[in-house]
């Protein structure tokens, strides 16, 4: 029990550990929770801080929700990565050190995947990448890659990677709800590639 307590505490404080928050504050002088979309991951990063700050940031937020993922490797202990990975995505939310507030956790929602299951994570970015290129949207693409994750872990027959992505999906969709509400206005912020971003840009000629 001691073990589990340690590593759920361990995986929350790696979770709460906020890259693009640092990297702003240290490098560039600023604030992302005063610019862009106020989201401290790692949309707003690129969009604040620029392409090196905004893949620094997404390495990292990745990183640790694998590396969150990979303590019962580590301690050698029997429990399912995705349920101690579960406390760094709460940590990424929930922030101790920026009084418990934080990201949407979808960049370590995807490296706690890695740990648990390297195939289907590379089928989710697959997915997610495609639909980007499409849509031109990181909420729109986040939100469609998850809910297919939730149909694609179906047919691998793992009853915890299907709940995990489930309850996942569900917390995705409710952080993004004021992106939701952009989507339906066709105010959502685009990143500057992508059909609809192409579209776009030949409309406003």
């Amino acid at each position: 029990m001691f073990l589990t307590i340690l590593m759920f505490i361990l995986s929350y404080l790696l979770g709460s550990l906020m890259p693009g928050f640092w990297i702003g504050k240290l490098f560039y002088h600023k604030d992302i929770r005063d610019e862009g979309s106020g989201n401290i991951g790692t949309t707003n990063s690129f969009r604040v801080l620029g392409t090196v700050a905004g893949i620094i940031t997404l390495s990292l937020d990745l990183l640790k929700g694998t590396a969150a993922g990979m303590l019962p490797l580590l301690f050698h202990s029997n429990i399912n990565p995705m349920i101690v990975g579960i406390a760094a995505i709460i940590g990424h939310t929930f922030s101790i050190w920026i009084k418990f507030k934080g990201g949407k956790a979808v960049a370590t929602s995807a490296g706690v995947l890695l740990a648990y299951n390297p195939h289907f994570f590379f089928l989710a970015i697959f997915v997610f990448i495609v639909l980007l290129l499409i849509t031109s949207m990181v909420s729109v693409s986040s939100m469609v890659s998850f809910s297919f994750a939730v149909i694609a872990s179906l047919f691998y027959h793992d009853i915890i990677l299907t709940i995990v992505a489930t309850c996942l999906t569900i917390f995705v969709f409710y952080r993004h709800r004021s992106n939701i509400k952009r989507i339906k206005d066709g105010t959502e912020s685009t990143v500057p590639f992508g059909i609809y971003y192409s579209i776009r840009k030949k409309q406003n000629k």
